[in-house]
């Protein structure tokens, strides 16, 4: 089903995040379902963050890799990681951008100074950051000052880049042609309708114009994690418009999230297994289109719940 506007979509997001081409699936979890095995046999090896999410996971599973987790962003032990690894024939360091539960942003200059250290690759599944983070929107590693060091990008057209969905994998055209003859979801499913194609060409041409959109979603974000803060909530740090209120506490989440629909404000609750037991929250996502008048409703609909449930400090 490929036709020419797709071709166009590929060109337009491999010259976005200055690779040399991509290549479109259906969603993101199709396109991290696709990367690994292909590329990697029993012989390599792949380093994997912690709190990847479940599509890498997968990914990595549907491989015969030899697999080496590290903690969460533990720079230290990513190096143990790789010096355990250095029997193999090649090695891949795979980590999210932002991690979508916590909000949280790889270390990706110190990923590939470790990477350049231990001859590994570096990809970067980019979801919950392309198009809006790093001054023109070119993701975590524009953010991180990094773009020129990384081999594989996955990210999605489900966010910021139309909001509907399909997904994508950006790197070396090597790496895009071996997935076209190898890439099982590539291969043996549809490809996306040409109006999603049409409308994420329209995205990444705004996007390219969006100075002042991604200033606005900035200044939303540092608001509305002051405000919260200030009020009492307990929020996990970060510089993404993943806000985590954290409320530890399963049946919580979900009642907070069942009164703020009461007040108009829809949110969602995270808990296990989405989220490790004993880690419950809800989960807020900013966006450029938030008003100020917005966020303040929002916000005081947050405290009116939160002084109900007894969860401000």
């Amino acid at each position: 089903g490929t036709q020419e506007i797709h071709k166009q979509l590929e060109q337009a997001v491999a010259r976005f995040l200055g690779m040399d081409d991509a290549i479109l699936f259906s969603s993101c979890f199709d396109a991290n379902g696709a990367l690994f095995e292909p590329l990697l046999g029993p012989e390599d090896a792949i380093i994997s963050d912690q709190l990847n999410h479940a599509s890498i996971i997968d990914g990595i599973r549907l491989c015969k890799a030899q697999r080496f987790r590290y903690l969460h962003s533990d720079m230290a032990d990513l190096e143990e990681q790789l010096k355990q690894a250095q029997a193999a024939r090649h090695r891949l360091i795979f980590t999210d951008g932002v991690f979508s539960m916590d909000g949280d942003t790889a270390k990706l200059d110190e990923i590939c100074d470790l990477a350049e250290k231990y001859d590994a690759l570096v990809g970067v599944d980019d979801s919950h950051a392309t198009g809006f983070l790093g001054e023109t929107g070119r993701g975590t590693p524009e953010l991180k000052g990094v773009q020129d060091r990384i081999d594989i990008i996955t990210s999605t057209l489900g966010k910021a880049l139309g909001g509907a969905s399909g997904g994508f994998v950006a790197a070396r055209g090597e790496i895009v042609e071996l997935l076209r003859q190898r890439g099982r979801p590539y291969l043996f499913s549809n490809t996306l309708p040409p109006p999603i194609v049409a409308s994420a060409l329209v995205a990444l041409r705004l996007v390219d114009e969006a100075g002042e959109l991604i200033r606005t979603l900035r200044e939303n974000m540092t608001y509305f994690r002051e405000k919260m803060t200030a009020a009492g909530f307990d929020i996990r740090p970060g510089d993404t418009p993943i806000v985590p209120i954290m409320l530890y506490d399963a049946p919580l989440a979900q009642q907070f999230a069942a009164d703020l629909l009461a007040e108009g404000v829809y949110v969602i609750g995270f808990f296990y297994p989405v989220v490790p037991k004993g880690q419950a929250r809800i989960r807020v996502q900013l966006s450029a289109a938030h008003t100020r008048e917005h966020l303040d409703r929002a916000i005081d609909a947050f405290v009116r719940v939160g002084e109900k449930l007894g969860v401000l400090k």
